[in-house]
């Protein structure tokens, strides 16, 4: 049995789980709505407030697809439930980041600005503060989607592994080289 598949999910009040005939799991909440096709040969099943996961044999692709879709699902519950933050800050002297709507301008150093558009289900909000560095934070009810934003913009500039410049999620901790310095005998 799969450790994080025979694993119950629990649904918080509020929160209402749907499974239509062609095996799609919709979880409706107080945030919103979400909604997952699940693979026809994983049973969902939902009684008494606990939702759980079955598959029918023990082949190693049921095996594998047990966990993910468990593991799906729970993102879904507690994404429509409680929600997902990410913060990023901006590490690098002149580094700005202003948010207008969907629209993110970032100013990192290079001899332009950048400008990232926003999914609808995203929400950014952008803090300076005296003598710190800019914080970018992403909401949304959507983990997959908030994650693949968040490595977008921190593609567009990754973090050097020598000052440490760039774009990082707040509490990363980065791999430091020693300088040419290091080096001299």
């Amino acid at each position: 049995m799969s450790r994080i598949g025979k694993l119950p999910v629990n649904l918080p009040s509020g929160v209402s789980v749907e499974i239509a005939p062609d095996n799609t799991v919709t979880v409706k909440g107080p945030l919103g709505t979400l909604s997952q096709k699940v693979d026809s040969d994983i049973t969902v099943k939902v009684e008494d407030g606990v939702l759980t996961v079955e598959r029918p044999t023990n082949q190693p692709r049921h095996r594998s697809m047990h966990g993910l879709y468990r593991s799906l699902i729970n993102n879904m519950v507690v994404g429509v439930s409680t929600g997902y933050e990410t913060k990023q800050e901006l590490v690098g002297v002149g580094f700005k980041a202003e948010v207008e709507g969907q629209l993110l301008k970032l100013s990192l150093g290079y001899s332009h600005d950048i400008y990232v558009m926003l999914p609808p289900e995203v929400k950014a909000e952008a803090q300076q503060e005296k003598k710190g560095n800019p914080i970018v934070t992403l909401r949304s009810i959507d983990k997959q989607l908030i994650g693949q934003v968040a490595a977008k913009i921190r593609s567009l500039r990754k973090p050097e592994p020598y000052k440490g410049k760039g774009i990082r999620f707040v509490g990363e901790q980065l791999r430091r080289k020693a300088g040419k310095s290091a080096n001299a005998k």
